[in-house]
């Protein structure tokens, strides 16, 4: 049984993507998955499956389609794989709120950190599925955009422990 953390994107941010995190619970309850957890009211689940990741991602993805009327990206990694994330943070001396791993399906292209927009104190690193971002003055008054994570969806450092923390608690059942 692998424990995988799930964040899907454009959720319950800025009145779109209406979804009850009780809804989405029971929605992957329904699907098989079991020991689910959700973490705030922005799309972020913590379960076991005995399936590979593109299937739980595949499964979650139809599910939402069919729930929502319109695709609702997911990003699937395991507890190990998000740990690896965390440990990778290039700002770890950073305040963890305003520094977020923006998740993506595949590797970012090697310019995808040279092709922003609109950028200020604002940094930005490559991981392996991921981009990071710091942002001294915080994401909501930035005018930062990175062109690559547009298909991607971000998480702040504080969220990936809790995220974490879930997922240790499942393992340590």
């Amino acid at each position: 049984m692998t424990t995988y953390v799930t964040f899907l994107r454009a959720v319950n941010v800025g009145g779109t993507g209406k979804l009850p995190m009780t809804d989405l619970k029971a929605m992957c309850e329904e699907l098989g998955f079991g020991a689910v957890k959700t973490y705030i009211a922005s799309g972020n689940v913590v379960l076991t499956s005995d399936e590979p990741t593109s299937v739980v991602k595949a499964m979650l993805e139809a599910s939402l389609e069919k729930y929502a009327g319109r695709s609702l990206p997911v990003f699937v990694r395991t507890s190990e794989e998000l740990l690896g994330v965390a440990e990778d943070n290039p700002f770890p001396a950073e305040n963890p709120s305003k520094t977020v791993a923006i998740f993506l399906d595949d590797p970012p292209s090697p310019d995808a950190a040279s092709d922003l927009k609109g950028q200020q104190d604002e940094v930005v690193r490559l991981g392996r599925r991921e981009i990071y971002a710091h942002y001294p003055g915080g994401m909501g008054r930035s005018k930062l955009r990175i062109p690559a994570a547009d298909s991607g969806t971000a998480r702040n450092m504080n969220t990936i422990a809790k995220m974490l923390k879930l997922a240790g608690e499942i393992e340590d059942r």
